[in-house]
């Protein structure tokens, strides 16, 4: 199947085991998002059980709520604090040994939630959730950038959605281990947190046997020939000349740049637009709606008649990877901009039929299973542009210097807005019922709007070519004097 779609000479055993490798970072994020949901009700009865032996009396109901609102949200605290401190590691210690240090959070982590029973201690579960948001925070700086620069400019797109098919694994991977007959019950659930130590040690065993950032290397180092050597392994060939014309080319143009701090990229012009654009695709991803949707999912699938709702749910985490796959094989051929945009456009008439459904379902029971068909297409349109494409885009928005700070601003931005929908879904859902998901279709257009005038198609074209068309547009008034660029940049001259 491949052979239509990439150019296999590019695809080497070196790129390819640098790539998996960085991804279990990725299999990471996805395993420890969907981890806590199967064993809630038992991890309930942890809380109430360690409560009555520390002060013999049962946990009121609003410190049960308070504990396990903060044993899930405290996941994304920790991303943002994560997200925003990846620039820190990234520019001192390289792309490579960044994710192999983060693995020491994983382990901490690994520790603290499979002890916490043996513990008796709802405190080393939550410092544990905090501490594995923390590593993954990180990870959803550390593996796109890494990913996006190791990457031939014609397989940069296909290899990073790689990274959002390891996160949909791994959530997919949490569903199936959360089933009862396997670790999601009351003896198995502590080796259910805590089995992401296995992925830890397997990345921990790969990570030295691959190459650092030949980018890194001749950017920020300054060692141009361990970064020719380099890219000759990645891409099997000896003839590199024309990445190392255009890494050159890059370092050229971050010495004429003073070093970009995350104020900076407000501040200048020339950053501006870009980081703008960052922060509403990952806004566009977790405003989606599509964390709701797995929230609701379980009452729509009850309502259906379904008698194991838990079955079904993994029939939408399948959903969800299937599409992933088919994003990965089609991204180089439609463009990151074609794809955003069919996606969000398609989630947002899901929404709607989705809407319609439930509020339908007292009168036409067979409603429930339209409900069902728009939560699969929900689902389906999200990974095909909405949930690989904002991960990946950053890197290919912003030159070598800027970049760091970029993922820190647009992973803070994601993970902020994960909290919020983890946070708020419920409440609202209270209030609206049915038709919250309308207000996730408005959003959705929105973002659609934005995407079509405003994100620009980076396909195929290199780090420099897309930096140089943000300059240039920046240094002038695009409608008057670029109307080429601008028509480059994604917004049609004629609209």
């Amino acid at each position: 199947c491949s052979l239509f779609f990439f150019p296999l000479q590019q695809v080497t055993v070196q790129l390819m085991m640098a790539v998996g490798a960085a991804v279990i970072g990725s299999l990471q994020f996805g395993y420890n998002t969907g981890v806590i949901n199967a064993p809630q009700k038992i991890i309930e009865n942890f809380y109430n059980e360690t409560w009555f032996d520390r002060y013999q009396e049962p946990i009121s109901p609003s410190n049960l709520t308070t504990l396990w609102s903060l044993s899930v949200a405290i996941f994304s605290v920790g991303g943002i604090f994560g997200s925003f401190s990846v620039g820190l590691f990234v520019n001192r210690f390289g792309r490579r040994n960044s994710m192999l240090m983060a693995n020491v959070l994983a382990f901490i982590a690994s520790a603290l939630l499979g002890f916490s029973k043996l513990g008796a201690s709802w405190e080393m579960l939550i410092i544990g959730r905090f501490v594995v948001g923390l590593y993954s925070g990180l990870s959803t700086g550390f593996v796109p950038m890494y990913v996006g620069e190791i990457s031939p400019t014609a397989l940069r797109g296909a290899l990073g959605t790689l990274h959002q098919l390891g996160i949909v694994i791994g959530i997919l991977l949490a569903q199936i281990f959360g089933m009862e007959s396997i670790m999601g019950n009351a003896s198995m659930w502590p080796i259910l947190l805590g089995f992401t130590f296995i992925p830890a040690v397997v990345q921990c065993a790969i990570l030295p046997f691959c190459p650092e950032s030949p980018r890194f290397l001749l950017i920020n180092r300054n060692e141009e020939n361990k970064a020719k050597s380099v890219l000759k392994k990645l891409r099997g060939t000896t003839d590199v000349s024309a990445d190392m014309q255009e890494m050159k080319e890059e370092s050229r143009q971050m010495m004429r740049e003073k070093k970009v701090t995350i104020p900076e990229l407000f501040r200048s012009p020339m950053y501006r637009q870009p980081i703008i654009i960052a922060i509403m695709l990952q806004l566009s991803q977790q405003l989606s709606g599509i964390n709701a949707v797995f929230y609701y999912s379980t009452n729509i699938f009850e309502k259906a008649g379904v008698t194991q709702p838990v079955y079904a749910t993994i029939g939408a985490g399948v959903v969800n990877m299937a599409f992933t796959v088919v994003s990965l094989f089609v991204v180089e051929r439609a463009g990151r901009r074609s794809l955003h945009l069919i996606g969000l456009m398609g989630m947002a008439g899901s929404a709607i039929l989705m809407t319609i459904a439930l509020a339908l379902l007292d009168q036409l029971s067979w409603m429930s299973y339209v409900s069902i068909v728009a939560i699969f297409g929900f689902v389906a349109f999200f990974e095909i542009g909405p949930g690989p494409i904002p991960w990946f885009i950053v890197a290919e928005l912003f030159s070598q210097g800027p970049r760091p700070a970029a993922f820190a601003v647009a992973g803070f931005s994601n993970w902020t807005a994960n909290f919020i929908v983890g946070m708020c879904f419920q409440y609202i859902q209270q209030l609206c019922g049915p038709y919250v998901f309308v207000i996730f279709s408005v959003l959705l257009v929105v973002f659609f709007i934005f995407t079509y005038f405003k994100v620009p198609e980076t396909r195929g074209r290199t780090f420099d070519e897309i930096s140089a068309g943000f300059r240039q547009s920046a240094g002038a008034n695009p409608a008057e004097k670029h109307p080429e660029e601008l028509n480059s940049l994604g917004a049609d001259s004629q609209l």
